[in-house]
């Protein structure tokens, strides 16, 4: 039987490696094609490929068991559950592939896009322009159709030029920004509050006007320490929850 090929990632050294195994294989399972096989590959087969140990590689493994996106069995090996539940609590833990973990497993439909005035509250993020091209996605659950999330992103326009609309459709932002569109990301600050749900925001998430929601802001930087993206999410607040890890060192 064929198994599943994951991702390859550039591990970062000052995070906890079984952390960024497990977000980097997620985000993999998650937007994977319907065609691509459900058999994972060995343990270890996926700590080479990876460059870790087998150690961290079954604490990596254990983490996406718990949370239902594969099933382990001896002698058999290791499986995606096709039937996994998507909706997932809101994790950061300062990885991008974290975040491109995060934003995966949805179907995505682009409800609008093209040039539009740099909001005022955004304004300190994009000086010296008054125009950014912007995307307005809705995102719903694989399995049940129902909305859990609606996206708008606010990107440089010399960096839109390179995006695809069809790649904004299977992948999240930061990876289509990252892997496609070539940004060279070093970071992205994110931002959580409570808030009450808006008339748009009920509308379009199919929920009651003044429904608790998320409200997430996330601002995508260079290495130069240039904003390159800024994302406004609003989820649904019966479908995520708000987890930070902290290390201790």
């Amino acid at each position: 039987m064929t198994s599943f090929a994951p991702d390859s990632i550039v591990l970062n050294r000052k995070l906890p490696l079984w952390y960024q195994v497990s977000q980097s294989l997620r985000a993999s399972i998650l937007g994977r094609s319907p065609r691509d096989p459900l058999r994972l590959p060995t343990e270890e087969q996926l700590a080479r490929h990876y460059g870790v140990s087998v150690l961290t590689m079954r604490q990596a493994l254990k983490e996406l068991e718990d949370e239902g996106l594969i099933t382990r069995h001896r002698r058999r090996g290791t499986f995606i559950e096709p039937d996994a539940h998507r909706g997932a609590p809101v994790r950061l833990l300062g990885s991008v592939d974290a975040i491109v973990a995060q934003q995966s497993g949805m179907t995505t439909e682009l409800l609008e896009h093209g040039t539009a005035p740099v909001p005022t509250e955004l304004a300190e993020y994009f000086p010296g322009l008054t125009q950014t091209t912007a995307y307005h996605r809705l995102r719903s659950d694989e399995k049940t159709g129902e909305p859990t999330n609606h996206a708008r992103n606010y990107v440089r326009p010399e960096l839109a030029a390179r995006i695809d609309l069809e790649d904004l459709r299977r992948w999240p932002m930061t990876k289509v920004l990252r892997d496609i569109a070539g940004a060279d990301i070093s970071r992205i600050t994110d931002t959580v509050q409570a808030r009450l749900a808006d008339p748009e925001t009920a509308r379009l998430l199919q929920v009651p006007l003044l429904s608790p929601i998320l409200h997430y802001t996330g601002i995508t930087y260079d290495t130069d320490g240039s904003p390159l993206d800024v994302a406004v999410i609003n989820y649904r607040g019966d479908r995520f929850s708000f987890t930070v890890t902290l290390e201790a060192t």
